[in-house]
């Protein structure tokens, strides 16, 4: 079966437990749906119809209206570009690098070589917390806040009256180059606007601009543009693969003006891929350990799925994933290594049912290649023939 448009969503961080080499990584026991649920009445029923909660144990569901399935990740690391490259067939066995105690005096000396600017801060904020701390210093002195999120990034701040925002990403574009040595390994400098008064300060998110690394290879994305396909990228997506096989780009500032720009992208005609990030999940309530802000985000994606249901076509597939875990019960603010789930829905599918498990994401990467007749990746398997 082949299908016009296929719809990729992409829960950020949503796990459904740990992997076979999660020692490796100091995650033992961590399982972001699975914690959540244990300590959360969560309210999902129409997650709970596609086999979302059965991802959790794999239990087969005879009355299932989607197929349903766990992917395995076989990239290094446990961060946003890994999980995604992955995803669109793109093998990377050196993860990003992290920087929760700060970053080295080498970079820091370096940013104010670059730039002519002062740092301050240098610490892991998970929140505008370092922007209310260190904000009037900033402007005093015209210095640069540099911080990370316990994510692989680089987050540079300052104000917009004391640096505007054009200088700042010029600021970051040099940081970026900078950053690019093996050494450092930094997956992302974010340029980190922010405007208003002492105790008052804001971020300028419309104005947040992401500086990624190039993918290390053509991914899936690149093979769809080459053949004339739309590929459709909303929220984080463009900032992840650094614009690279994106032929659309939609901004979105949270979930929830993702998943409606997700849904208005229903109502367009057009051939190939849209691809949406909800980066919530993990920016908002992951990294912070908040388990309730996390399942009412949950909740509130329930609520909205009837709504993508009902606007596929009859040639549409949608896919739900995630692409790495960030358990809000966990010990620090750091993700997890953890398996994600695999929802495959279509009005067409006329024997949804528990798949077995992908051995990597690249099988979602795959699948789409197939249905487009496009390149396949390097690696990972195709499961269209056995949608039917």
């Amino acid at each position: 079966m082949k299908f016009k448009r296929i719809f990729l969503m992409v829960l950020d961080s949503l796990g459904v437990g740990e992997t076979t080499d999660a020692s490796n990584y100091g995650d033992t026991g961590a399982n972001t749906l699975g914690h959540i649920k244990e300590n959360y009445d969560l309210f999902i029923p129409n997650l709970k119809k596609i086999g979302f909660l059965d991802t959790l144990n794999m239990n087969e569901n005879r009355d299932v209206e989607a197929y349903y399935t766990i992917a395995k990740p076989t990239n290094a690391g446990k961060d946003t570009l890994n999980g995604h490259y992955e995803m669109m067939g793109i093998k990377n066995n050196i993860p990003f690098k992290t920087f929760n105690m700060g970053f080295p005096f080498d970079i820091l000396n370096g940013i104010e070589q670059v730039t002519g600017r002062r740092v301050i801060g240098n610490k892991c904020c998970i929140d505008d917390s370092i922007i209310q701390e260190l904000g009037e210093r900033q402007q005093n002195y015209g210095s640069l806040i540099i911080y990370t999120s316990a994510d692989s990034d680089l987050q540079v701040a300052a104000h917009e009256d004391c640096i505007p925002v054009p200088t700042l990403y010029q600021y970051c574009e040099r940081i970026r180059a900078l950053t690019l040595k093996e050494e450092w390994r930094v997956g992302r400098v974010i340029a980190r606007p922010f405007t208003g008064t002492p105790g008052h300060y804001k971020l300028l998110h419309s104005n947040r601009r992401d500086y990624s690394v190039k993918p290390p290879e053509k991914s899936v994305l690149d093979n769809l543009i080459e053949n004339s396909y739309n590929v459709i990228g909303i929220g984080k997506i463009n900032d992840i693969f650094d614009g690279q096989g994106i032929n659309k780009n939609i901004k979105a500032s949270n979930n929830i003006e993702a998943i409606n720009k997700f849904t208005d992208i229903m109502d367009k005609n057009f051939t190939g891929l849209c691809m949406v990030n909800l980066a919530d999940f993990d920016s908002l309530y992951g990294h912070t350990r908040d388990v309730e802000g996390y399942a009412k985000a949950i909740e509130e994606l329930d609520v909205e799925i009837p709504i993508m249901l009902n606007k596929l076509e009859t040639d549409d597939l949608l896919i739900i994933t995630a692409d790495h875990g960030n358990d809000p019960t966990f010990q620090g603010n750091d993700h997890t290594r953890e398996n994600v789930p695999v929802i495959i829905y279509s009005r067409n599918l006329k024997n949804p049912k528990r798949l077995q498990p992908f051995e990597t994401f690249a099988n979602i990467g795959a699948t789409i290649a197939d249905n487009f007749d496009v390149e396949l990746p390097s690696f990972g398997t195709s499961i269209l023939d056995e949608l039917e």
